[in-house]
């Protein structure tokens, strides 16, 4: 992808994260198991990211003229972007909205649009706007307002998030309207055709827009070339725990709109077996936060590891083990995705000028300025 020699800077997003109560986070991630199953065909500027509880995180997104700014998911496991209208929640609901009626630069499209999840539909309809990511704007963005959420059930009940953002390739763009990431490219506003994602652990993170910001990795990145276009899919050697392989499945997807890491029910089911964690809500597990273990991800031979405080997510003597089941049928599956978790440990550029990722080892909290 070409994106010309106009731009000099970086842009970033900042993204946040509030808190949740135990019950909460099972609840978000039970719900957004559906939506995840859905996604992925299974079953039924520095821009800041917030860290809801390390469970999800989202950053603003100025929609319309004069802008008005609703919170997304940045997510590098779709390519639409949708914000609600008033019409999807009421007016109880504590979400952000986007009101055509009072941007001058808002067209109006009508075309209904559609993404089917695994408890129901998110839909609406297409509109174009001036569009904001940071500090880059895209004037008649062609873009989904919602006026139906149910498909994402306590995902959205309880999230903080208003809509999504996706910044994967065209291929999996839906109705294959140009993808916000197309848009940016062609904006010419990019000083490198890449972006960069800092998860903050329990605090704020970043996304940057033409480049990556050194302030929050140390070292050198390593590089894995895509294996296709559409999701950010890169080959996976195999999954390990306490230095075992307990996996072969061979893709895996980075996926910053996904909160844990997930993959094939039996073999997520069995290293919870071992690992003494519980099911609940049918979706999730718990356990001790005393129990210690390691785990890694072999990817073209070198082992990402992560140890129990890594993967899991603490509320008092119990974690919420980061690992859920999803069996993702071929010809796409079966396949790991590595979500939030994966991310917070390594730092993650996604180049999509040279179609690589790459990954080096996100700074700690204390060293981040």
């Amino acid at each position: 992808m070409s994106i010309g020699a106009v731009a000099t800077a970086q842009h970033s997003i900042r993204l946040e994260a509030p808190t949740l109560s135990l019950g909460e986070m099972a609840k978000s991630i039970n719900g957004g198991h559906a939506a995840l199953s859905a996604k992925y065909g299974g079953p039924v500027d520095p821009v800041v990211i917030t860290d809801y509880t390390n469970v999800q995180y989202y950053g603003p997104i100025t929609m319309g003229t004069p802008g008005e700014t609703v919170n997304v998911v940045y997510d590098t496991g779709s390519s639409n972007l949708w914000v609600p209208n008033k019409a999807c929640c009421g007016d109880s609901s504590a979400h952000k909205f986007y009101h055509s009626d009072k941007s001058s630069t808002y067209t109006a499209n009508g075309t209904e649009f559609k993404i089917k999840y695994g408890s129901g539909p998110v839909s609406g309809i297409y509109s174009r706007d001036k569009m904001a990511i940071g500090s880059i704007a895209v004037p008649d963005y062609l873009f989904a307002e919602v006026t139906d959420v149910t498909g994402l059930g306590a995902a959205y009940k309880f999230g903080k998030f208003d809509g999504i953002c996706g910044m994967g390739w065209d291929s999996i763009s839906v109705d294959k309207v140009q993808t916000p990431l197309q848009a940016l490219l062609a904006s010419k506003q990019m000083p490198e055709p890449v972006f960069g994602f800092y998860i903050g652990n329990n605090r704020a993170g970043e996304m940057t827009i033409g480049g990556v910001n050194s302030d929050y990795y140390t070292g050198d990145f390593t590089f894995v070339n895509l294996k296709a276009e559409g999701y950010w899919e890169i080959p996976l050697d195999a999954v390990k725990l306490n230095g075992n392989v307990v996996d072969t499945t061979n893709s895996a997807i980075v996926d910053s709109g996904t909160s844990l890491m997930a993959g094939p029910t039996a073999s997520v089911a069995a290293i919870a077996k071992k690992l003494g964690a519980h099911s609940i809500l049918g979706k999730e597990y718990v356990m001790s936060c005393k129990k210690t273990f390691d785990m890694a991800w072999t990817i073209e031979g070198k082992d990402y590891t992560f140890s129990n405080s890594d993967i899991n997510i603490a509320d008092g003597p119990f974690c919420i083990f980061g690992m859920i089941g999803l069996d993702v049928p071929a010809p796409r599956g079966p396949l790991w995705i590595l979500g939030d978790i994966f991310m917070r440990k390594y730092y993650t550029q996604f180049d999509a000028g040279q179609k690589r990722i790459g990954f080096a080892i996100a700074k700690a909290p204390a060293v981040v300025v």
